[in-house]
């Protein structure tokens, strides 16, 4: 009788992806990114164990918004105080915190409870062109074939 494989948490291993966000829409790379977070694409992908890979985004400043959204996609957050509303929309973003808009944008994506939040810890998203995981040696991973 066959047996599906399940993971476990001490046999994963992990590798560490870069990924550069130059000119690729918003939507498109987040989806590739969550899904190597989740570790959707390896073969012993088990739902309920972190078995994804770390990534890191460089040149965040330039990812692409397509159509309306630098103007008509709005960010909101309370400040926990009364009428502590603020909005924000996403071309604003772009250019004050593009580290943000894409970790928002990816971790949407991800399943909202512990595990997610785990899997949101392996993610690094950087504005510039720089980073500082060089000891990782982390491979680069072209993601234009893939969307």
């Amino acid at each position: 009788m066959r047996t599906t494989y399940l993971a476990k948490p001490g046999e994963v291993g992990r590798k560490w992806y870069i990924v550069d966000a130059t000119d690729i829409p918003l939507g498109r790379l987040s989806t590739v990114v969550a899904s190597i977070l989740r570790g959707k694409n390896k073969p012993t992908f088990t739902p309920n164990v972190d078995t994804g890979d770390f990534v890191i985004v460089i040149n965040a400043e330039k990812i692409k918004l397509t159509g309306r959204k630098a103007t008509g996609k709005i960010y909101y957050h309370h400040t926990l105080h009364p009428g502590g509303i603020k909005s924000k929309t996403a071309g604003e973003m772009r250019e004050k915190t593009p580290e943000r808009l894409i970790e928002t944008s990816i971790k949407g994506m991800l399943p909202h409870n512990t595990l997610g939040r785990k899997q949101a810890l392996k993610l690094h998203v950087y504005a510039g062109s720089e980073h500082n995981q060089q000891a990782q040696n982390p491979e680069k991973l072209d993601i234009t074939n893939l969307i």
